[in-house]
């Protein structure tokens, strides 16, 4: 073993790697620092197979719109364990964003954020805007249906910025619509441009760990004083705490196992995401979704009421970030322990319930199309009987352009739409030939799926479904004969 020694020692006095490296495995650390410690190293362990697998994949993903999908089904049918990789790849990303969620949370329960770790806290919000970037960018690498309309529903929320919006919008898709400069500019930001803003931020965010340690388990009565906190906390260290290795580095190694077991069969056993059906522009009657970690806001958006989505969209996101920039700052003294700061646990609590609750909404999507309606939903006999042979028409076109996916009539069909038995009495003729043909809110644009002549009828029908006792929209006013007793 004497060669390896002599090549060992002739690597550290040339680079200094091992006096790099120790002072990271030998500093001390609370001793209390157990198990509510691990999530960060296991962030860390994800972020890792992510590089890894990425540049494996990347290998032989072509960034082309013509060719993307196809690259995914070769990867999956003809790469030597192809297939194992991109599963890995994708179960890793959802598992860094829960991972990292779960470690903001317990910073924040902990009030690790305070004196002297405000920016340790400020780069981790930033870093987690970063992975999720890195979790969109990914979704639309697969460049399936869910891609392009994912991509699209992103495009049209960017599109409602005031007065930039639609130069946003551009630079974002590479131009007015999605196609080939929409991919290559997503593969540079999931290949090239978050990673690195991903290392520098991690780079930076462990070395403050490194300078200001890491902070204890919270106890009642214990406030953090900006004017002492330092040096108590140093003292502190040399006569309690212990070394990383192989003290807290054994928890992170035991975990960071467990996590890799999981992470492994959950890919085995379930394989990668996607990539589903081919982008279609033209089919209409999709129902795309998001990857987990934007489930809560999928959720969110679909339950908006139209008139409030521009504000909430755009406003809520930004005063969410605002408010965790802020909160170090705001909060970087007094108390740390949760028992002596409930309102910091309620909103964590309510924060938790609400996505939890939000994410199994985006799942379940109640209100989602009912996507075989317009095949087995027949048409109510009482909607078609008695009328022109124009309308008969038209609730065939109803029928078979699966408006009926969205649309309930006699309370049976999808529920993304409104119901329309009444329709004729909210809307005119003329106002329902511009909804059909240009859309609106949640309403693709039907005007190049239908002829003129199935328009016509289209509206004929649409126009009959009413109470018999309440006027048409168009005869506003209109005075109705009394029955006749």
């Amino acid at each position: 073993m004497k060669w390896a020694r002599v090549t060992i020692a002739w690597l550290e006095s040339r680079s200094g790697l091992g006096a790099f490296i120790k002072p990271l495995m030998s500093h001390r650390v609370p001793a209390s620092a157990k198990w509510w410690y691990v999530f960060g190293s296991a962030t860390l362990m994800f972020f890792v197979i992510q590089v890894v697998t990425g540049v494996c994949l990347a290998t032989v993903y072509a960034p082309s719109a013509a060719e993307a999908w196809a690259s995914l089904r070769y990867i999956d049918s003809e790469v030597p364990a192809g297939w194992l990789i991109r599963a890995i790849h994708g179960w890793s990303s959802n598992a860094m964003v829960v991972m990292m969620a779960i470690h903001g949370l317990q910073v924040f329960l902990h009030a690790s954020y305070k004196y002297p770790r405000e920016l340790n806290w400020i780069t981790g919000v930033f870093l987690l805007l970063v992975v999720l970037g890195l979790a969109f960018t990914g979704q639309v690498m697969r460049w399936d249906q869910d891609a392009y309309w994912g991509l699209g529903i992103g495009a049209s929320i960017v599109d409602r910025v005031p007065l930039i919006g639609s130069q946003m919008r551009d630079l974002v898709l590479g131009g007015p619509i999605i196609g080939g400069e929409t991919l290559n500019r997503f593969f540079a930001l999931h290949v090239f441009i978050l990673p690195g803003m991903a290392i520098g931020l991690l780079g930076l965010h462990l070395a403050l760990i490194m300078r200001h340690g890491i902070s204890e388990m919270p106890r009642a009565g214990e406030r953090v004083d900006p004017a002492t906190y330092t040096p108590a906390y140093e003292a502190r260290m040399e006569r309690e705490g212990v070394p990383f290795h192989p003290d807290a580095s054994q928890r992170d190694m035991v975990f960071c196992g467990a996590c890799l077991i999981a992470l492994i069969v959950l890919a085995a056993v379930y394989g990668p995401f996607g990539p589903g059906a081919q982008p279609d522009p033209t089919l209409i009657d999709t129902n795309p979704r998001p990857d987990y970690p934007f489930m809560w806001i999928f959720g969110a958006v679909s339950l908006l009421p139209p008139s409030s989505e521009t504000v909430v969209m755009l406003a809520a996101p930004a005063l969410l970030v605002v408010w965790l920039l802020l909160v170090p700052l705001l909060g970087r003294a007094g108390e740390r322990a949760p028992s002596r700061r409930p309102g910091m646990m309620l909103a964590a609590a309510l924060a938790v319930i609400g996505i939890a609750s939000l994410t199994w909404e985006g799942m379940t999507s109640p209100w989602s199309p009912v996507m075989d309606a317009w095949s087995s939903l027949p048409t109510p006999g009482a909607m078609v009987r008695g009328r022109k042979a124009l309308e008969v028409q038209g609730a065939i076109v109803f029928q078979y352009a699966q408006c009926r996916n969205c649309h309930a009539l006699d309370g049976e069909g999808g529920r993304r739409g409104p119901e329309l038995d009444s329709i004729a009495t909210r809307m005119t003729p003329e106002q329902l030939t511009r909804q059909v043909q240009q859309g609106g809110g949640n309403m693709p644009a039907y005007g190049k799926n239908l002829s003129s002549a199935q328009m016509s009828a289209l509206v004929s029908f649409l126009a009959t479904l009413k109470p018999s006792d309440e006027a048409p929209a168009d005869i506003p006013g209109a005075l109705l004969p009394l029955p006749s007793r």
